[in-house]
């Protein structure tokens, strides 16, 4: 059960699925069933007559003409999420993305959001990739996103993972697909729980499915540079974010394919087409990447105690929820065509509010 991370759908209007759904209930009478189908069904009406100020007769005259003979309890789609032992019922896919997305209007216009459905993203790292990989599916700004990482779930993680203590030990991956499947289960979701990998990199960005866009958070050095080599060789568009000052960057190289990764900021140690990490060049090559004196200045001493008064460097939830928001945005105008720059962006808290 704990690597189950895939709902199951039933269309019980179709025979087959019916025996399913049917043999499911009867094997376990403590499902849980959660039924509001009138309630999407009433959404669903008033968004197709924005224009009317609908009575109680109207919404129960266009539901009757909505569901035609289908009886309610057969309309949609039944949705069961194994981890929870949960049944759901649903509008089905058209008319569930159809009221799920409606009050993106027209930020995101109808015909956006289904260009947004077809577009595939790619998520390594699961702590700010989290909080990314959950904004995405919210704002539906694509209809299949990979998920990699190797690392679970620990007590110190929930400073900044949103995620209850009962999922602890969970793989970081499983736990992020349950969370996207319960939000939207018509969103296709492919995990890595092994995390990036040489043996699973071309899979992952695009040996069958080429990814549109790679949105690259891991904390291994070595597989942030092979994977971004990678990205470049497949004119993949690269974002990063560090959830310091909201640093982020954007390596367009669908755009610029003989661009330089990571704005050229690491050249003196490229050889050939790799860069060989080692211990004594380790701190000069993530120096060269962040560039330690435009990090905020509580990121810079805590940086100087990684492993004398703490293990690693901090995260903050805030940080991590602003990334989220401003990696989907940047990855949205990406997709849309709106946005066409490579470059290193800053959405720095401390400089807008400090009352200078």
């Amino acid at each position: 059960m704990q690597d189950i991370y895939l709902p199951k759908i039933f269309r019980i209007s179709n025979s087959s699925d019916k025996a399913l759904f049917d043999a499911l209930r009867d094997a376990d009478p403590y499902i849980s069933v959660h039924d509001e189908m009138i309630g999407q069904l009433r959404e669903l009406v008033k968004i197709m007559n924005p224009s009317l100020k609908l009575t109680e007769e109207d919404y129960q005259r266009l539901i009757s003409q909505q569901v035609g003979s289908t009886p309610i309890g057969d309309y949609g789609v039944w949705v069961y999420y194994p981890w929870s032992r949960t049944l759901v019922h649903l509008l089905d896919e058209e008319e569930f993305v159809e009221v799920r997305t409606n009050r993106n209007r027209n930020k995101i216009t109808k015909e956006e959001q289904n260009l947004l459905r077809t577009k595939c993203i790619g998520v390594a790292g699961l702590s700010v990739g989290q909080s990314i990989a959950l904004t995405l599916a919210m704002e539906r700004v694509c209809g299949e996103i990979r998920l990699a990482d190797f690392d679970t779930a620990e007590l110190s993680n929930l400073n900044r993972i949103r995620t209850g203590v009962h999922n602890l030990g969970l793989k970081k991956t499983i736990i992020a697909a349950r969370e996207i499947a319960e939000i939207d289960p018509f969103i296709k979701v492919q995990i890595f729980n092994e995390g990036l990998q040489e043996q699973n990199l071309d899979a992952f960005l695009g040996s069958d499915r080429k990814l549109d866009l790679y949105i690259e958070v891991c904390d291994g050095i070595e597989m942030k540079l092979r994977s971004r080599f990678k990205a470049k060789e497949l004119m993949i568009p690269v974002v990063m974010d560090t959830n310091d000052r909201g640093m982020l960057d954007v390596e367009r190289f669908d755009l610029e394919p003989e661009r330089p990764i990571l704005h050229g900021r690491l050249q003196s140690f490229i050889n050939g087409k790799t860069i060989q990490v080692t211990g004594e060049n380790r701190m000069e090559i993530i120096n060269a990447i962040l560039n330690f004196d435009t990090l905020s200045e509580r990121m810079r001493l805590s940086m100087m105690e990684i492993n004398k008064s703490i293990n690693t460097w901090p995260q903050l939830a805030s940080s991590v929820v602003l990334g989220g928001a401003i990696t989907t945005d940047i990855c949205r105008r990406i997709l849309l065509g709106e946005h066409r720059v490579s470059g290193r962006y800053y959405v720095d808290l401390d400089e807008i509010f400090s009352g200078k």
